[in-house]
This record gives structure tokens, sequence and C-alpha cells, in this order.
């Protein structure tokens, strides 16, 4: 009978397990830390493999800074921390299929790598920008498990001597765990200004690609100069984007405007519907296409002097019996192509530049988010509404995954859900934010919050309610599951049994920490198979004891003490796929070996581990 992990995959390892399908040759045994024989890379052997010539030591143009291995490598080491749930806090926690997550985004990134491993439509988040007056992630990797935990946040001033290397390792190893959730069509939004931008774009060149890159758009966030800056007043910030796999995105375009619709126009009656003119005419030369036409009215024309006609003779022919070609109402004007409206690709193409009058702009934003709050200001500076739901809508479907892991006030929730009311869709979210404490002078604080996420949940609630009212006819999913991210359910002896003198172990025996609930315990199961945190969840109680099932057949437990052959029988007929059971609870070989044989006999297709 396996035993659970309930720690992530060292991401190292699957890489190196990775190499080796590709270069066996590469691979090599080395010493570990712990004095363990360990698969490790002969990169000296992979640089000659990937090159033509002999290898030597060469110069290479490569963006990097003190830190940046080490950021790396905490990417890749595995955790032990959880997610604990928490439905007295959530909304709507038995039917949503939304996520709002409190703690540390490279922690929580690290426990999502299995159950949503590519799929996330779209990511937007709105990382610190590095202004000197940020407070960003204090990610010492070179201090002890313990320490790391306890650092939390920290202010990046410009006197601090690694100013730009903190914030690109904090930003580098958070993406390149988010690299790993995107979906294969998958698109990231990254909003930045002129402190960071060209870092980060350097930094999402290596994680995702420079053929990758879609755009650096330009948004236009304020509407009128500051005229007490000495020198420019910056009127706009970044947003960095980027694909997956640039092949397989698809950009779904912009709504049509009523404004550009409005340039269709039916002067003939065609039964086709609207359309406008468009130029016949086109440069440079293509001699087969020069050629005279008369107009209906007896007009002989010719194409503009450099210029010859877009379609050649033949074809022109025929769009004239098509009634596609326009001559003007009196049939002597020079000839156009009638482009109609059903026949216009119905999303258009983005430009680069948003203006704050299709967007919104910082004010605005501020503005609307006190209106949630009965004019009370939380927040300096949150995004506008319709900016994230113009990134989800460029490339999201309307039941695509939006993941945020630096959610803020809730912006992206709340694009999200106003998406899904005006055109029934069903798009999830995930919120991820570090429950950062509110200053205790702060408007906030005095009105009784604590921390962001309390904000951040009170704005999703508030923002919900709102939209409910403007669309009283939708019935979109307004609801979110909160999960908290803390340490580990099971006491150190459960990871180093190997480490206690084997007469201890019977003492140690019961190895879950006294403050976890047996919701706790299921929940750090379903992460550690793989499963998503959507699905709905079951309590029975069957013969005294407490059964737990998750989803249609995905997981069913019992951690009950005193669990009979009959609640065994009872799980083993709902034909789990798979099934979890305290270890200690299991008192006699007998007793593991008569579980096996109900499964065996019964379900023979479930995967029985214990804790």
């Amino acid at each position: 009978m396996d035993k659970m992990k309930l720690e992530t995959w060292n991401l190292t390892s699957k890489n190196v397990e990775k190499l080796e399908a590709l270069f066996p040759n590469c691979i090599i045994e080395a010493k570990g830390e712990d004095g363990r024989l360990k698969k490790a890379v002969n990169f000296e052997m992979l640089r000659q493999m990937l090159s033509e010539d002999a290898v030597e030591g060469e110069e290479v143009y490569d963006f990097t800074w003190p830190g940046k291995k080490a950021a790396v490598a905490e990417a890749n080491k595995p955790t032990r921390m959880t997610l604990r749930p928490c439905p007295e806090r959530s909304v709507q926690w038995e039917h949503t299929q939304n996520l709002y997550i409190e703690g540390d985004n490279l922690e929580v990134l690290k426990l999502l790598q299995e159950s949503y491993l590519e799929m996330v439509k779209v990511i937007y988040i709105d990382p610190p920008y590095n202004t000197g007056n940020d407070f960003i992630y204090k990610d010492d990797f070179s201090a002890s498990k313990e320490e790391y935990r306890a650092q939390g946040l920290f202010k990046n001033t410009d006197s601090n001597g690694r100013f730009h290397s903190d914030w690109c390792s904090m930003i580098y190893s958070r993406l390149l765990l988010a690299r790993n959730l995107l979906a294969r069509d998958g698109v990231i939004f990254i909003s930045i200004d002129d402190h960071e931008q060209e870092n980060l774009k350097k930094i999402c060149n290596q994680i995702f690609g420079e053929g990758n890159f879609l755009a650096q758009v330009v948004w236009e966030r304020a509407y009128a100069p500051v005229n007490l800056k000495k020198h420019f007043s910056e009127s706009h910030d970044y947003i960095l984007c980027y694909a997956k796999n640039v092949a397989a995105a698809a950009c779904n375009g912009l709504p049509r405007s009523s404004e550009a619709n409005q340039r269709y126009s039916n002067p003939d009656q065609d039964p086709r519907g609207v359309w406008k003119a468009g130029d016949l005419s086109v440069g440079p030369v293509v001699a087969s296409k020069v050629y005279e036409i008369t107009t209906p009215g007896g007009r002989k024309v010719l194409p503009p002097n450099g210029y010859c006609w877009r379609l050649d003779k033949k074809t022109f022919q025929e769009y004239v019996q098509d009634n596609r070609i326009w001559f003007g109402p009196q049939g002597n004007n020079v000839p156009s192509i009638k482009r109609f409206l059903s026949e216009v690709k119905q999303g258009m193409t983005p430009m680069t530049i948003w203006k704050y009058k299709e967007v919104g702009h910082s004010q605005d934003a501020t503005k609307r988010l006190k209106e949630l709050f009965e004019n009370r200001a939380y927040f300096d500076y949150p995004k506008p509404v319709e900016l994230i739901k113009r990134c989800i809508q460029l490339y999201a479907d309307q039941e695509s995954l939006i993941l945020d892991f630096f959610s803020g006030s809730g912006t992206t929730a709340q694009a999200v859900m106003e998406l899904n009311a005006e055109d029934g869709g069903e798009r999830k979210y995930i919120m991820v934010q570090l429950p950062e404490k509110c200053r205790e002078k702060s408007i906030a604080y005095q009105d009784g919050y604590q921390n962001i996420c309390q904000i951040g949940e009170d704005r999703i609630r508030r923002a919900a309610d709102l939209i409910a009212e403007q669309y009283p006819a939708s019935e979109f999913d307004s609801g979110f599951r909160l999960f908290q991210l803390d340490e580990s359910n099971m006491k150190d002896v459960y990871f180093t049994a190997s480490e206690y003198a084997q007469d201890l172990l019977p003492d140690l025996a019961f190895n879950i920490k006294e403050d976890r609930s047996e919701e706790d315990i299921f929940f750090g199961c379903i992460i550690d198979w793989g499963l998503p945190l959507t699905y709905a969840c079951k309590t029975e109680w069957i013969d005294g004891c407490k059964v737990l099932n998750y989803g249609k057949d995905a997981l069913s437990a019992c951690f009950s003490e005193g669990m009979t052959e009959c609640v065994i029988t009872y799980m083993a007929k709902k034909h789990p796929q798979r099934a979890v059971f305290l270890d200690v609870r299991l008192k006699s070989g007998a007793q593991k070996r008569n579980l096996l044989e109900i499964f065996n006999t019964i379900s023979p297709q479930t995967y029985i581990k214990v804790v």
C-alpha cells in the first residue's frame, strides 16, 4: 500500500529525466548534499552534444544578475506546504468553480503544478513595479526553510545594493512556475512601467522564448499631465504579452465597435446586407492587371499611374456579374469593391496602443473601486476592470481558466464575472494574494480590514452583488472557494522517519498536527494526487465513521478511528478511482490485508494510498 508523498515534485529531477531521454550519455551519478548518489548532468558533454564543432570556453550573450541561479533552484525545489480549505469564509463553496488563495504565490504556484498543469488559458499579473517604494517578496534563498517562510515582504528601496537583482529573482522564479500552468495555446499579460520593463522583457524572452513574444502594449493610464514633474509627466504603463506557443495561440480580436459598423451602408439594397466600398487599385504595378474598364455610364477608366487593379480582367468580370463592384449611384464613378459586413472578420485586430477612452485610466479605476466600498479608498492605482477584460477577451474562450497570482484588490475576478454576466460564459478564475498586513494608520485598518486579502475578498463579494443588479437575468458564478497556504499537515516525523530511533516510532505513529481537521488532510491528499480544487465535496456517515467523497468518483477517504469492514465495503462499492486512509487507523497487517482484499474484490481499479 503506497504512502502519500504530500510534497510537490522536485522539478530539477524531472528536468534531468527529460534530458536523459534525449541524451543518455550526458547523465552521470554524483553525490548530493546528503551524501547519497543521484543523477546529474554533465554540462560539458551536453554542450558538446548540441554543438557541431569541438566545444571550448567561449563568450555568450546572456542576461544574468546576482542570485539568478538561486532563483532557478528555488523554483525547482519541492514544497511540503499545503492549502487549508476555509468553507466558512468562502462564497457558495459547494457550487463555485472559482478559487481565492491566501499565501506566498511562489509556494502556491508550486502546489498548483500538478492540479493545473497546462490548464490556464490566460494569466494576467500586476507585480510590484520596483519604483523604490514597493514591497516585494523577500526571497533570500540562502536562508533556512524556517527562516525563508517567515521572510514575507520587504521594502525594496534603490539604496539596496541588489535593488534590480532582488526584483529580477523574485519575478523570475514565479514566471518559471507560471509557464508550466499555461495551456499550449495560453497567453500571459504582465503590467509593468519603465522601472523594470527592460529587465522584465529580457526575463520573459528567456522563460517563454523570444519567438513567443506577441506585443508590448502601451496603456494610456493618465489623461492629464502632472505639472509638478521636472521633465516629463508619464502617462502610460506597459503590458507585456507572451504566448506559451505562438503557433498555437489564437487571437479572438476585439469586438467590432458600433462606430466601425456605422461605416457600412446599403445604397443599392443588396440582399447580402450592408457593405462599404474598398479601393480597387493597388501598387506596385502588375502588368497583367493594368487594363481599361468601361463603366455602365460609358466612362473609360484606367488605374492611377504606378498602380494596377487588385483583380485580373477575368476575376473583375466575375465580380461584376456577382454585383460586387460599385460604380457609384450614377454608374460613372471609378469602380470599387463592395466589402460586406457579413463577410468581414468579426474580431478586430488589436493595436498596441490602448487609449484610456477604450479601457479606462487609473483615476477612473480608483473612483469606481471607492464606489464599491462606499467611497472609501483602500488601494492606490488599481487597474481598470475594462483593461483586464480586454486582455481576457483577446485570448480566452467562454470556458477558460484565468489566473492572477498578484491579485491585489481582485480586479481580475471582477473582470471575469462581468464577462460571464455579459455573454453567459463560464470562465473561471484563480486569485492568489499574500495576506500583506494593512498599516495601522490606514483607512482600511480603521475600517476593520487586517490585510489585503480581506479587502480583495470583500471586493469580489461587493462586485458580484453589483453585477447581479446590472444583469438580473444572468446566472454567472459569483462565488469562490477560499484556501489558506500553511505549513504541512504532517509532523516532521512523517517525512524523516528514518532519522528517528526505531523504538520511538510507535510513540510518534500519529504524525498529523493536532490543529488539523480531516478536511485539511483530505485537501492535502487532493493536491498530492494532482486533482483540481473545485470538485464537489460530499460527507457521509457510515457505521459511525466519516467518509469524504470528492467529485463523481475521483477520491474517497476515511480517517475515522474504529473504521469497520462495513465502511470499507461501502466505499469500495462506490468504485472510486482513488481511496486514502490513515495508516495509524490500520493497526495491524491483517487489517491492511483485509482492506486491500475488499477493494481488490469489489473495485480492483481503485488506487489506494495511506497517510
